[in-house]
């Protein structure tokens, strides 16, 4: 798997060119036409993360490989990326490519929302980044992609401001197509600490290096953390999810295990280190009693 993609690198790879004012403007945005960074000539996406988020409007057939899944698309699909998660995208379709898509740092939406952008359900690693569009919707949201590529053509003094509406704009116009239960809206405790929870273990990946180690494993590392008792944090993450603690550290170490073994070049044990198995047999029983593979035949 590659290295995490910076601004830096994928302005040089797509165009040729870097902004002036990157390296200053910390809450970074830009917003491009598809047609103009792909098709001949021009570089496939890579698997990797990034460190800016992405959201992309594509017409035609595509696959996309997102995490360790993979989900083909037809027509015209609205789809959000983030940091956490690496992806890439192919496609299926003779037809030249076509669409848009803006890419941000979240310092852009730094104190503009509650609880940042990170907890926005399309953002969110675990939920689904994809919506597919009738010919009416897709109309509506490339008039608001429109709208965005003239503010950042324009000598505008507060044209940031209104391309962050505009995002904002189209975020939600996808949660009403998807109604999804946002994460930063909390009935109860329950809900809480479970969120908190998430971003906890969330925060762990990804791993991008042998060297880097996932330390919290149990749920007593979690309930530490959080300064309540293990059987209080156990006890809320079943009531507001039906899964134990346990199983949802265990479904995202398999998942990051997927990861590392499909787009990397490290071997099992290097993997198993960098997911807390000190011993690379600890991990090839771990990963064969939650997948029924061992990590070697998972990787053929």
């Amino acid at each position: 798997m590659e290295n995490t993609e910076t601004l830096e690198q994928f302005y040089q790879h797509k165009m040729s060119w870097l902004p002036k004012n990157l390296k200053q403007d910390i809450g970074h945005v830009n917003v491009f036409r598809l047609e103009d960074c792909m098709g001949v000539g021009k570089r496939p996406v890579k698997y990797s993360r990034r460190d800016f988020y992405k959201i992309a409007l594509t017409r035609g057939k595509h696959i996309y490989h997102y995490a360790d899944k993979s989900l083909e698309v037809t027509g015209s699909t609205l789809i959000f990326f983030n940091p956490l998660v690496p992806y890439t995208y192919e496609q299926l379709s003779e037809d030249d490519p076509s669409g848009y898509f803006c890419i941000f740092k979240e310092s852009f939406f730094t104190e503009r929302i509650r609880g940042g952008i990170k907890d926005l359900p399309m953002f969110v690693p675990t939920n689904k980044p994809s919506y597919s569009l009738s010919v009416e919707q897709d109309h509506s949201v490339s008039q608001i992609f429109d709208k965005m590529i003239a503010e950042i053509n324009s000598d505008y003094v507060f044209k940031y401001d209104l391309i962050r509406n505009y995002i904002m704009e189209m975020i939600h116009y996808a949660m009403k197509i998807h109604p999804t239960e946002t994460l930063y809206t909390h009935t109860d405790a329950n809900a809480r600490i479970t969120a908190v929870f998430t971003e906890l273990l969330e925060r762990q990946f990804p791993i991008e290096s042998p060297t880097q180690r996932f330390t919290m494993r149990s749920p007593r590392d979690f309930a530490d953390q959080l300064a309540v008792h293990v059987n209080h944090l156990n006890r809320a993450i079943r009531l507001t999810t039906g899964k134990t603690t346990t199983d949802h550290i265990f479904e995202r170490l398999v998942s990051e295990a997927k990861i590392l073994l499909k787009y990397t070049d490290w071997n099992v044990a290097e993997i198993g280190y960098s997911l807390g198995f000190e011993e690379p047999a600890h991990f090839n029983h771990f990963f064969k009693k939650q997948t029924d593979l061992t990590p070697s035949s998972f990787r053929i």
